[in-house]
């Protein structure tokens, strides 16, 4: 599934994120899933959607910044989230006098971050309004919102020209050349950073070659593999081993992408104490995959728009996922939209 090139990109520069979910499955954790931004993005959408006739769809996620709330206990060689210190436990007709013991709260990990947000919109809204109110008044209105779990604080400082909201019409243009610098800047205020992109057809194929040596390998299997540091035996000319880091082509980084059924699709109502008694429900369980952390020079300027998340759902097949579609594709075909 190819999602479509939207009528323009919005970019929301230089979010500064405090205490946001750095915990976003069972068996990862670092930076959040993209199912948050892409949440993110729906919240936003909702915002606005009584007052301009705007759709957001699609989000891209450049890293600036991240910073995760962990220390490192003195004599230890493993690190733990730092969490807050509740109040002390209190006295019960049953339980007298207090033990002075601290509530059993259990608390996700935080990290701080900054990232920058590429968003497709489309809509008439982009034809009634100058883009720079309509980028101006999308970026107060992001700023009063929640991203990860976390909360977005918004710089009281003047904006300079690199932290100004923008929307960049992707349409026909009259002057190619002009339309082009103009990408070619957008593109530049994404750097210094890493757009997190999606490698499902890479993480295939490594799972196919693990098969050739171990029939019994499971994509689980490959996905660690393509995660962790291999130090592996490589010979010099003299045939001599030399003990070495496996390479990998990319920065490649387990994520989670979305959910994976676990039971059929229950009618509404049928599911006692569901959050929402009027819509359809099921079991989930979290699904992985593999993401790579790419820097948005490598990608050519006019397919800025194949960086974009964007949600798929097969309710028929159970899979409730996001993906970024070209990137998702085999590496082979990498060439129609990035550059050496």
């Amino acid at each position: 599934m190819t999602a479509a090139k939207p009528e323009a990109l919005l970019l929301l520069p230089r979010l500064t994120v405090q205490n946001a979910n750095a915990i976003s499955s069972p068996m990862t954790w670092g930076f959040p899933a993209p199912s948050a931004f892409t949440g993110f993005v729906h919240a936003l959408h909702r915002r606005i959607s009584h007052e301009l006739d705007l759709q957001l769809d699609g989000v891209g996620i450049i890293c600036h910044h991240f910073e995760p709330q962990v220390s490192q206990p003195a004599g230890k060689r493993t690190q733990v989230f730092k969490l807050t210190r509740n109040p002390l436990d209190l006295p019960t007709l049953r339980k007298l006098p207090v033990e002075g013991k601290t509530a059993s709260i259990v608390e996700e990990g935080r990290a701080h971050l900054r990232v920058s947000l590429l968003i497709g919109a489309s809509g008439t809204a982009l034809d009634d309004e100058l883009p720079e109110t309509l980028a101006h008044r999308l970026y107060e209105t992001a700023n009063s919102m929640r991203l990860a779990g976390g909360s977005i604080v918004p710089d009281t400082s003047p904006l300079t020209d690199k932290q100004k909201p923008q929307i960049l019409l992707l349409g026909n243009s009259s002057d190619e050349h002009e339309h082009r610098k103009k990408l070619l800047k957008l593109r530049q205020r994404l750097l210094p950073g890493f757009a997190l992109v999606s490698r499902e057809a890479q993480l295939h194929q490594h799972w196919q070659q693990l098969l050739e040596k171990n029939p019994q390998a499971s994509e689980l299997d490959a996905l660690l593999d393509l995660s962790r540091l291999n130090i592996v035996p490589t010979p010099d000319e003299q045939g001599t081993p030399h003990w070495q880091p496996q390479p990998h082509s990319g920065y490649l980084v387990p994520i989670p992408a979305g959910y994976g059924a676990l039971s059929p699709l229950y009618e509404p109502g049928q599911v006692r104490n569901a959050r929402d008694p009027e819509t359809p429900m099921r079991f989930v369980e979290t699904l992985l995959t593999l993401g790579e952390w790419l820097s948005p020079h490598r990608v050519k300027i006019e397919k800025l728009h194949h960086l974009l998340w964007y949600h798929q759902a097969t309710p028929e097949t159970g899979l409730y996922r996001c993906t970024t579609p070209l990137f998702a594709q085999p590496p082979e075909k990498e060439h129609s939209h990035v550059q050496d």
